[in-house]
């Protein structure tokens, strides 16, 4: 199968599974820090031996590139740590909807990383995101902890967004696996000044919950976008992604009980479109 094609179709996987990840900010009673450091705990053993498995090396080929991984481990850190605090302080729909205006951001910002032109149709498909996700947001109040929750999440999203750029430009050349085994270490190292000893008292069933994080909802999905990543441009990623708020929104409905309106899927709808034109357009454009 052509690589990019195979690429699209493991994003879409992926992007299943990391809807999933917003229950576990709600399901896990730890606090954001606590359930980010158990999760790079969990990601980073399951990579790392994912890669001695497979026969790959673990060291990075120069010196420079160990920066680079610190930097983006550093990036990845604020933006889980971050994208959990959101959801706790609102709920799994409004948190992730606020981080999803990571595409707008990706497309408006991917013209200075890779040198290309900003074209009408990568800001219309922002503009069709954007209003998207802001038909889902429910009315809120600045005295309220919802419009905290967005606030977060959209700084969250800036973060995701710089994040995703900086390691195409700069740290694609290495594998899924080894490229995120490399920053969840940095998260552990960073975090574990930050824990808390509500995570050493968790119950079994929170460990439980912490080690499916970590593994089918973190080391899996994250490896595969890396992966993704040397096929696609962060601008493919990032609009194919926001199918990832329709999906937490059903799961959401379906384990906790949350009652989306109307906008929520009136809203859902544009940001599939959006995607879905995306996926189609990054096809039509490597057959030519």
């Amino acid at each position: 199968m052509d690589p990019v094609k195979k690429s699209l179709w493991s994003l879409h996987f992926t992007v299943i599974l990391l809807g999933a990840t917003a229950l576990f900010s709600k399901i896990i009673p730890l606090s954001a820090t606590d359930i980010t450091f158990g999760r790079s705990i969990i990601a980073c053993l399951m990579l790392f031996s994912l890669v001695k498995m497979s026969g790959g090396k673990l060291n990075l080929a120069r010196r420079k590139d160990y920066l680079i991984g610190i930097g983006l481990g550093l990036l990845m850190a604020a933006h889980w740590v971050s994208y959990f605090a959101a959801m706790q302080y609102s709920s799994v729909s409004v948190g992730m909807i606020a981080l999803f205006t990571f595409p707008v951001i990706t497309v408006l910002i991917e013209p200075f990383f890779e040198g290309i032109r900003l074209v009408w149709q990568d800001v219309l498909s922002a503009v069709v995101v954007l209003f998207g996700i802001c038909l889902i947001v429910p009315e809120v109040s600045f005295d309220n902890d919802v419009t905290l929750g967005i606030i977060v999440g959209v700084g969250s999203a800036i973060l995701y967004a710089l994040r995703n750029l900086c390691h195409r430009k700069y740290f694609s050349h290495y594998s899924g696996s080894l490229a995120m085994a490399y920053q969840t270490l940095v998260i552990f190292f960073c975090l574990s000044f930050f824990i808390t000893p509500e995570l050493f008292k968790a119950s079994s069933q929170t460990y439980v919950y912490l080690v499916l994080l970590g593994t089918f909802f973190t080391a899996v999905p994250h490896a595969l976008i890396a992966t993704s990543l040397q096929h696609l441009r962060a601008k493919t990623f990032s609009l194919v992604a926001c199918m990832q708020p329709l999906y937490g929104v059903i799961l959401a409905i379906l384990v906790l009980d949350e009652e989306p309106n109307w906008q929520t899927f009136v809203g859902g709808l544009l940001v599939i479109s959006a995607a879905l034109y995306e996926t189609i357009n990054t096809q039509k454009l490597h057959k030519k």
